[in-house]
């Protein structure tokens, strides 16, 4: 049985252990202004297959409704998205180089994106996974 994901997905691998990243927390942020925010956290396997909108602890009114889905069919062509990996977080303040890691990129119109993460605490590498 096929388990749905989203259009953008990513995964994380611990280089520095050579195992998934579990536990990292990551916001997703793109598509037209005003840019719509997403969250998740990676599971046991180090990977996000899905999204949640993003409402901060200090936004008041109603929780966003809007899913990943939604925000992508109002994209004409192209639009620029953001990862913001929390990563200060996953090693400890003070053990890594990278409090935070930033992954932009372009999306098309009907396709899927797969953004894995090589991390380490003094290094990454990021590409275009399928």
């Amino acid at each position: 049985m096929a388990i749905d994901k989203d259009p953008i997905t990513c995964h994380i691998l611990d280089t520095s252990i050579g195992k998934p990243a579990k536990g990292v927390r990551v916001k997703l942020e793109g598509g037209h202004a005003p840019l719509k925010t997403f969250e998740s956290q990676t599971d046991d396997d180090g990977r996000i297959k899905a999204w949640l909108p993003y409402s901060s602890a200090h936004s008041s009114g109603d929780v966003p409704t809007y899913t990943l889905d939604d925000v992508l069919s109002e994209v004409e062509n192209k639009s620029t998205w953001t990862l913001r990996f929390d990563t200060g977080s996953y090693f400890g303040e003070g053990k890594t180089f990278f409090p935070e890691v930033l992954v932009k990129f372009t999306v098309d119109k009907n396709q899927h994106y797969h953004v894995p993460l090589l991390l380490s605490p003094y290094s990454y590498s990021t590409y275009r996974g399928s």
